[in-house]
């Protein structure tokens, strides 16, 4: 199914899938894949550079990237760790692009002396950042009394992996881990034909529910909830997701922003929370 598109998502999945050929993750493995979900013109926000960028370099950067293809947009745009590129985070992606905007590099930057990604710290200060402006009452919680630990799951309601990790979701909270959710109906928010996708509207009723959390659970057993229709942010978070590079659900996220991974068993969560809260 190919989702329903304006200008800022063509631009999107044609920058996405100009890159594809070197994005290659077993992330897919434990999550349900989007259906082409079309990225939103969330991703049409203004470039925002670092005070290392001179406002020069900026502009050569951003339009060069934004040239790329129709509706690419620059969320951040930073000094890259190698000299004469920055690091640019558009429309789902982290490339590399050179000062004089004439090359594009996208994959993993690699420090040979520690083996690790560049990439990563910038990946997760950009997602933290975006997720801190979340409200709570937006995001459907399930917690501990005193959780030691929280992560963000964007999820949807009816992929098998999404039901899978709610089923464990006893477990996680007993291991100390809040869990929030934000929605992301991952065949996108409307069709070919510009009408509401019937996940989207699942996902409505869930977030109207007069009680979201028992609606929610229901939703992952399998019950359709009630009909409902309010003020919602279901829209708006599959937006953020798009941003943030979420291709599939479930899509953990630890505190840092660093995306963990997809469906994990509670024993694992915990291995990989630590990890990434520095205890």
């Amino acid at each position: 199914m190919i989702v329903g598109m304006d200008s800022g998502n063509r631009g999107v999945m044609m920058f996405k899938k100009l890159l594809l050929a070197v994005c290659v993750s077993g992330f897919a493995l434990s999550a349900c894949a989007a259906d082409n979900a079309a990225d939103s013109n969330a991703a049409s926000s203004n470039a925002v550079a670092s005070p290392a960028v001179p406002a020069k370099a900026e502009d050569i950067v951003r339009k060069a990237v934004e040239g790329f293809a129709p509706g690419v947009r620059v969320d951040t745009i930073t000094p890259a760790p190698m000299p004469g590129y920055y690091q640019v985070i558009a429309s789902g992606q982290l490339v590399y692009v050179s000062a004089d905007g004439k090359f594009m590099m996208n994959g993993d930057l690699v420090d040979l002396s520690t083996k690790k990604s560049l990439g990563d710290a910038g990946w997760a200060a950009f997602r933290k950042a975006a997720l801190d402006k979340v409200p709570a009452a937006q995001r459907i919680v399930f917690a501990p009394p005193h959780p030691k630990y929280t992560v963000t799951v964007f999820t949807d309601v009816n992929c098998g992996y999404c039901r899978a990790l709610h089923q464990n979701i006893e477990a996680i909270n007993k291991e100390g881990i809040a869990v929030e959710y934000l929605a992301w109906p991952r065949q996108g928010v409307t069709g070919d034909d510009g009408r509401p996708t019937s996940i989207y509207t699942e996902m409505v009723s869930v977030w109207c529910a007069a009680d979201p959390k028992v609606a929610f659970t229901n939703a992952k057993e399998g019950k359709a909830p009630k009909p409902a229709t309010c003020a919602n942010p279901v829209k708006d978070e599959f937006d953020l997701g798009l941003r943030l590079g979420v291709s599939g659900t479930p899509a953990i996220l630890a505190e840092d922003g660093t995306m963990i991974g997809g469906y994990m068993t509670p024993e694992d969560l915990l291995k990989a929370v630590k990890k990434h809260s520095g205890s």
